[in-house]
């Protein structure tokens, strides 16, 4: 699962993503709400760990715009605020919890597992086509005729961006950023590999190579 932690406290930060790892959770970090609001635009990310007290930012406004711009990915504040009034004000922003420092580790854990457990009823039967193909995001499979394909997590992630944006031209950059995040290690060629295992598993459908940008999902084969 991936995290997105706006937090701007260098040693508490550092701490937090420590352990975070160490539950297996995939966690980038954002220490400014500009970052922050870029980041988490880019859609990668199942849940965004807000600061409540971020330096320099309205965190009820920045949730506010996240949603007004039509972004749905859960939220969750951490604060040490603890009236009744701040929370009701966070949860009426649309974060979705709300977690009052300081706190249990183990406390937080149950929360996001909490979370994700949301998110997953929210994916249930939840599928995507185009190019004659059926993507079903809750059994990480695609649909090809009458085969079913399993895929692994980076497939996926990186088949439904070319399905979602069929007869578009992505470039290199923006499939990184979705699908590893600003933070990643990795090199962009890494892409290219994962785009080979896709046509392996993929045998007919046509995603072409754009010389100097990105991939195709042919629109000509699509819905």
């Amino acid at each position: 699962m991936n995290l997105l932690l706006v937090e701007d406290n260098q040693k508490s930060t550092a701490t937090l993503v420590n352990i975070l790892k160490r539950n297996s959770y995939v966690v980038d970090v954002a220490v400014d709400a500009k970052v922050a609001m870029n980041m988490a635009a880019t859609g990668i990310y199942d849940i965004i760990l807000l600061e409540r007290m971020l330096s320099g930012c309205d965190i009820i406004s920045f949730v506010q715009e996240f949603r007004n711009l039509g972004f749905d990915t859960l939220v969750m504040i951490l604060s040490i605020k603890d009236s009744f009034q701040d929370v009701v004000e966070s949860l009426d922003a649309g974060a979705d919890d709300y977690l009052i420092k300081p706190f249990q580790i183990d406390e937080l854990l149950a929360r996001l597992r909490a979370l994700s457990r949301r998110k997953e009823k929210y994916l249930v039967g939840e599928t995507i086509s185009a190019a004659g193909l059926l993507l079903d995001k809750k059994k990480s499979a695609v649909i090809m005729g009458t085969e079913v394909i399993s895929l692994s997590y980076k497939e996926l992630l990186i088949l439904e961006l070319l399905i979602r944006n069929c007869g578009q031209v992505l470039t290199k950059e923006l499939i990184y950023e979705k699908v590893w995040g600003y933070n990643a290690n990795n090199k962009l060629n890494c892409i290219e590999t994962y785009i080979y295992f896709l046509r392996k598993k993929l045998k007919g459908i046509n995603i072409s190579t754009i010389r100097g940008t990105g991939y195709l999902l042919q629109e000509d084969a699509c819905n």
